[in-house]
This record gives C-alpha cells, sequence and structure tokens, in this order.
C-alpha cells in the first residue's frame, strides 16, 4: 500500500483539488489511495458494480463500450489529470456504462464513491464543488462523443473532375 503522504502529494498537483478549503482536501485524501497498473491491466468492465471515481496521475487509460456487431469500441483515452468513472458519484448510476483498460503504465487516484458522494451530501459547498467540477467532465465528454458520432455517420464527400 502506498503511504497517506504519497497520496496528498499526489493530489496536490491536481489542478481539481486547487481550490478546496483544507478540510476538504484532507477528506478527500482520506478517502483515497493510489493504484499503480500495467500496461493491459483492467480497471473495470462495462456493468461492473460502481465503487470508484480515478484520476489519472500518470500513464494514459482508454475507455471502452460495448457496441452491436463492432464488439469493444474505444471512445475516450484519459490522461494525466482526467478524471474517469465520473458517474459512480451520481446517484442513480449503480454498474459502469464503460469499461478502462490502462494503455500504458499508469498511476491513478482511486477516490471511494460512496464516501465522496456521501460526503457532498453532508458538506453542500463541497458538494456544489464537486458536482460542478463533474459537470464540466461530462460537458467535455459529452462533446468529444457528439463529435465522433458525427464523423462516424456523416457521408463522405464525391470529389468531381471537372
Amino acid at each position: 500500500m502506498i503511504p497517506a503522504e504519497e497520496t496528498e502529494a499526489a493530489l496536490q498537483k491536481v489542478p481539481w483539488f486547487n481550490s478546496l478549503t483544507p478540510e476538504h482536501f484532507n477528506r478527500v485524501a482520506q478517502l483515497t489511495h493510489l493504484r499503480n497498473a500495467k500496461a493491459g491491466e483492467i480497471f473495470f468492465r462495462e456493468g461492473d458494480k460502481q465503487d470508484f471515481v480515478y484520476i489519472v496521475l500518470d500513464g494514459r487509460v482508454s475507455l471502452d463500450i460495448f457496441v452491436p456487431h463492432h464488439g469493444k469500441v474505444r471512445f475516450c483515452t484519459a490522461e494525466p489529470y482526467d478524471v474517469f468513472g465520473w458517474s459512480s458519484v451520481t446517484p442513480n448510476v449503480r454498474q459502469r456504462t464503460a469499461g478502462a483498460v490502462a494503455v500504458l503504465e499508469s498511476t491513478v487516484a482511486c477516490i471511494d464513491a460512496d464516501g465522496l458522494r456521501l460526503f457532498a451530501e453532508e458538506d453542500h459547498d463541497f458538494g456544489y464543488l464537486l458536482m460542478r467540477r463533474l459537470s464540466n467532465v461530462v460537458a467535455s465528454r459529452l462533446m468529444v462523443t457528439r463529435l465522433q458520432l458525427i464523423d462516424m455517420f456523416s457521408e463522405p464527400t464525391e470529389f468531381k473532375n471537372d
């Protein structure tokens, strides 16, 4: 297990936590452990029970979904300071909507989703900040997915020789 001091030092580098009060930061740090993963190591599979929200500290993690007649399709690659597994903090989603696999040797912060959700409910100032940041992640992911869909379903223009 990685010492708590190392976890705190790693979290202090994450822009997400820059504006937290010391009390909020310490509480999140208590809910967090670091995980080192080798390339190809699976964090979770689509349909798994939700348990953590993750922040990539080093390396890359691919997110994929199963698409009928196409198999697994990568829709995002999380890089340092990107958040993945965010739906585990939402109140109604109880299983993973995608899979996550380390593309490179990676270090991620694993934050206990139930503990984080409970903290957000207990401390509304923290909860507001958390949900505001998560909404930015969701909006960004939605924009990228929209562009991918447009690319997938657009018809190529034909070039005419005049």
